[in-house]
């Protein structure tokens, strides 16, 4: 991808691009050898800025949709000339966005209840998942046509089909689906794959879930694809990316790095951090880092889990010091995709409320970082107001006063590109 410019700025950001095994791409005519992370990283030996912000989107399948959160998540920061200046008269940037593939399933893929086949039709439909899943094409594709076939004939089913559910069964073991505690790796946190508790739980869910219908015979698909997305974001970030931010680090030595992640982009940054099986970490610490509606354990930076003996899987990240700087979280309590679907694809259980005692299954953007001493809790602020983030300290803002739209899909997922965020973003660079 080349460098963008912001529409109706001078504002420009890189934009690199992995595929769906977590692989740069290699056909980017802007890139040298075909790599933008190798035109990057001349540009950076050329003209070497002072701080480099990073940015991973998490729910979004092409590039146009990346590009359109790009624009608006750095448009929002440079749209605050206090903070700016703040840095200090010298600041000079290199913003960099990734896009990776990470739809879990669009829109026209769900009917509005559960009596609805999809609108996408069933040739489509099972291409679209062979993409997504990973695996054996071929072994993959039988399977799949059984599902969708099924669903053209009985969408409303009330029973899942014993040959239905078996043909999930071996879906799920084609693609490797794992299963594990709250400790584990993003993708192995969550309870066995049971395609009929799939299905009883996604039809109680109802539509729950941003005014959709979470159910029929296509609830255990989506729910093996989401868990696809969480595998591929941990595969991007500790493998390419993790050596890409330390070929950075190792040609800036004097530049200060900051990280964000956007819901599963959280399972990206976090892995970047923690390198590969979150064993090896980047030449330096990052200087700040902001997880933003995290579609990540709450435990999985735990010192302790309850019913454990096991600490989260980037733990040792935190205890080697990954981050010399805050570590930011946001929540809301309208963001349904986190606090309704969330534990509903990796515990097979239906919303979790909001408040009350802590969930074996749970995402960061509805609970925050749990689980380490001297976790901060507290609220975010206006654009105008000042944090007393403090170095090495973790703090989870309930942010639902400004992420908190009901439109679309997802709820409050996405709105997230307002002021308020900018400045939380801003102001743990500051630190």
């Amino acid at each position: 991808m080349p460098f963008k410019t912001i529409p109706n700025t001078t504002v420009t950001y890189a934009l690199i691009a992995f595929d769906g095994d977590g692989r740069e791409r290699t056909d980017d005519p802007d890139g040298i050898n075909g790599r933008m992370s190798e035109r990057i990283l001349q540009e950076a030996r050329s003209s070497p800025p002072n701080h480099l912000f990073f940015f991973s989107h998490g729910w979004q399948g092409d590039v146009p949709a990346a590009i359109a959160q790009y624009n608006r998540w750095i448009k929002a920061m440079t749209d605050l000339p206090a903070d700016m200046a703040t840095i200090g008269a010298d600041f000079k940037p290199l913003w960099i966005g990734l896009h990776w593939p990470s739809l879990p399933w669009g829109d026209d893929e769900l009917g509005s209840n559960a009596f609805e086949a999809s609108s996408v039709g069933p040739h489509e439909l099972v291409e679209r998942y062979v993409s997504r899943l990973g695996g054996n094409p071929d072994e993959v594709r039988s399977l799949l046509r059984i599902i969708v076939q099924e669903n053209q004939i009985d969408a409303g089913a009330i029973v899942l089909p014993e040959h239905v559910a078996e043909a999930y069964r071996k879906l799920a073991v084609a693609i490797g689906r794992q299963a594990g505690g709250p400790g584990g790796p993003p993708d192995a946190e969550g309870v066995p794959f049971d395609p009929v508790a799939a299905f009883e739980a996604g039809n109680d869910a109802g539509d729950a879930f941003g005014g959709l219908n979470l159910g029929g015979l296509l609830g255990p698909l989506r729910q093996l694809s989401f868990w696809k997305m969480k595998n591929r974001s941990r595969t991007v970030g500790e493998g390419g990316m993790h050596s890409f931010i330390a070929g950075l680090q190792q040609t800036l030595p004097a530049a200060k790095f900051h990280l964000m992640g956007h819901s599963f982009g959280c399972i990206v940054v976090s892995s970047i951090l923690g390198g590969p099986d979150g064993k090896i970490a980047l030449p330096r610490p990052a200087d700040s880092v902001v997880l933003v509606q995290g579609a990540l354990s709450l435990w999985a930076y735990a010192d302790e889990i309850p019913d454990s003996t096991q600490p989260g899987y980037f733990n040792a990240m935190v205890k080697r010091g990954a981050v010399r700087g805050p570590i930011v979280t946001t929540q809301s309590i309208f963001d349904s995709a986190v606090g309704t679907f969330y534990p509903l694809a990796v515990s097979l259980v239906g919303q979790v409320a909001f408040g009350l005692d802590l969930p074996k299954f749970g995402a960061i953007g509805t609970f925050g970082i749990q689980g380490v001493e001297g976790t901060i809790a507290g609220t975010m602020l206006s654009e105008t107001s000042t944090y007393q983030f403090a170095p090495g300290k973790i703090y989870n803002l309930d942010s639902s006063q400004f992420i908190k739209k009901m439109e679309g899909a997802a709820g409050a997922h996405s709105d997230i590109g307002g002021p308020q965020v900018a400045h939380a973003i801003w102001q743990a660079a500051l630190v």
